[in-house]
């Protein structure tokens, strides 16, 4: 209950900001978001400064990647739409994303590493972005000589770099670069 108070009481003061003013509280909630470390306890963040949310995609590259895409109805609390929330395979949160619209997957990591040739594609316009202690360059997930938990003989590489389990319901073939 005081959460939801908290965060109409924030609303309200939203309403009487200036527009540079709203821009500054918009940042820090960005960063706010980020700065839970953990995808669960960004979700309760969100749900409790933002409101509901809808999970629109999961999206895994190599072992220690995952992007989770989501859906926001608060156009005057974030700058857009759309969070990107990236995190490692603990569920740490490397990096939040805003976008007015959905990315493409191929979009997002040729934004994240632009020489990796199997990913391409236009990104909408990223409206904010919030970082964490846990984020490293992603680049390094895709190299061939990337780490990996999985032995040689169980993995296979997938589309764009990374590894995933060989020939498993956890591996899509249709990801599968070989």
């Amino acid at each position: 209950m005081r959460r939801r108070t908290a965060a109409r009481r924030t609303a309200a003061r939203l309403q009487t900001r200036k527009a540079c003013d709203t821009f500054v509280y918009i940042m820090s909630l960005m960063q706010q978001l980020a700065d839970t470390l953990v995808l669960g306890s960004l979700l309760e963040e969100l749900r409790a400064s933002v409101g509901p949310y809808e999970l629109v995609e999961h999206w895994q590259q190599g072992e220690f990647h995952h992007d989770v895409l989501l859906r926001v109805a608060a156009e005057e609390k974030l700058p857009g739409a759309v969070l990107v929330v990236a995190t490692n395979c603990n569920g740490g949160v490397k990096e939040v994303l805003c976008f007015d619209e959905l990315p493409e997957r191929g979009a997002l990591w040729h934004f994240r590493c632009p020489d990796a040739r199997e990913f391409s594609g236009s990104l909408p316009e990223l409206r904010a972005r919030a970082t964490t202690p846990h984020w490293f360059n992603p680049c390094e997930l895709l190299a061939p000589d990337a780490r990996s938990e999985l032995r040689v003989e169980h993995r296979q590489r997938q589309l764009g770099g990374g590894w995933e389990m060989r020939g498993s319901a956890c591996a899509p073939r249709k990801h599968s670069a070989e």
